[in-house]
Order: C-alpha cells, then sequence, then structure tokens
C-alpha cells in the first residue's frame, strides 16, 4: 500500500473509534513518526495532508530538516537530552518528551533568547521500569515547577505503553493519563492546558483513540508499503 493509502485506513480507523466513543475525528491529530524515514519519504507524506512530524532523536532531526519542504510543524518525541536542546530550540514547534525540571529548565533558558515560548508535554511513565517519564504520583508536582517557567508553556500529557500489553493493559494506562489530564486540568493551573494527549503508535492507536488521545504517533503503519 502506499503511503496515501496507509493515511487513509489510518484515519478511516480514527473515525470508525471516535464513533464508537462519541467524539469528534477532526480532534485527533496524526503525527507521522519518522524515525529511519527518508526527507523523501517525509515530503511525500506531507504532500498526501501530514501537517506536523515527530523524531525521536536530535541528531537525525538536524539530518533532513533542510529537505524537508518547509511549513511543516516538527515535534521530539524521544528522549530529550539537556545538551542537545540548543540544536532543536529554534526548529520544533512542540516536544513531547519533558519529564524533569531540568530539561523544561534548559528548553526555557535556550527559548529565551529567541523569544519563543516552547509548547511542551510532561511524559508520564507507563509503569514500566527503566523507561523516561515522569512517575504518575509525581506528575502533578512536577507541574506545579514547571509552570513557573517563562518560555516553556505545558500543554497536555504524553505516555508510551508497553510494547506487550494486552488490550485491558492498553485501556488501563490511556484512561488513566486521560483521568489524569481532567484532574490536573480541574486544578486551573496558570501556563497549564490539558488540551493535548499525546498516545497511541502504530500498534495501540486505535484504542488510545477511544481512551481521549488528540494526538497518535503512527510511523511504521504509516510508512509501510
Amino acid at each position: 500500500m502506499s503511503i496515501k493509502e496507509n493515511l487513509d485506513k489510518i484515519k478511516e480507523n480514527i473515525a470508525k473509534a471516535c464513533s464508537e466513543c462519541g467524539r469528534n475525528p477532526d480532534d485527533v491529530l496524526v503525527l507521522a513518526v519518522t524515525k529511519t524515514r527518508s526527507a523523501a519519504e517525509i515530503n511525500e507524506a506531507i504532500s498526501c495532508g501530514i501537517t506536523d512530524i515527530g523524531e525521536n532523536r536530535v541528531q537525525e532531526l538536524l539530518s533532513k530538516y533542510d529537505d524537508v519542504v518547509p511549513g511543516v510543524r516538527w515535534h521530539i518525541i524521544g528522549h530529550l537530552q539537556s545538551n542537545k536542546v540548543k540544536y532543536i530550540a529554534d526548529k520544533v514547534s512542540m516536544i513531547h518528551s519533558v519529564d524533569s525540571l531540568k530539561l523544561a529548565e534548559e528548553i526555557d533558558r535556550r527559548c529565551a533568547p529567541l523569544g519563543k515560548v516552547m509548547d511542551i508535554l510532561i511524559e508520564v511513565n507507563s509503569g514500566e521500569e527503566n523507561k523516561n517519564g515522569v512517575a504518575f504520583e509525581d506528575t502533578d508536582e512536577l507541574i506545579r515547577r514547571v509552570k513557573e517557567l517563562k518560555n516553556v508553556s505545558i500543554k497536555g500529557l504524553m505516555t508510551m505503553a508497553p510494547l506487550a500489553a494486552s488490550e485491558e493493559e492498553l485501556k488501563k494506562v490511556f484512561s488513566n493519563l486521560y483521568q489524569l489530564s481532567v484532574d490536573i486540568e480541574a486544578k486551573k493551573y496558570d501556563n497549564v492546558s490539558m488540551k493535548c494527549l499525546s498516545m497511541g503508535m502504530s500498534g495501540d492507536y486505535v484504542e488510545a483513540v477511544k481512551q481521549g488521545a488528540t494526538i497518535i504517533r503512527p510511523g511504521r503503519t504509516l510508512f509501510s508499503i
């Protein structure tokens, strides 16, 4: 199948999932994960309607940046080291993987001279040991610290479900993140919005949509032809 056919199928699955739970499919953004994909493949996806692309690694983003058609929004979705922020602060629209005050402070510091407020998501660990993300129970405390920074703006939460999770486990991970976002939204913190829930990848995005995802991150299912 072509990239266009794959994207059409993804959108069809989103629409079906949204119909089942009373959501508007227009509220779900397809963020194309472009890890290992060439600039030519990315440009083809853009020509099919993709507006946002996500890279896991800074080095890979930089290697493609100048060859991808302008106007697309770049996201960093993988673990980001503080010493790499300086390379992408002027290039990305959103960073999904903020899981420490140290990283948030470095983003704030690098964005200040650019006159830029960086949209960020707080990455929440789904319960796996040795994985990135703030612990579920520590999320609120991190948000209360990060929200004081002037050049970052918290727009929601992100998580990655365990690779071998069952359907019931996926439902629990995604529904728990949704409920956490509701609880945080209710506190009405300044500089904090919970409008973005980035969860669901190639193998589990349908369940993520059913549980409230507003950003899904397919890679393999979009680019496999």
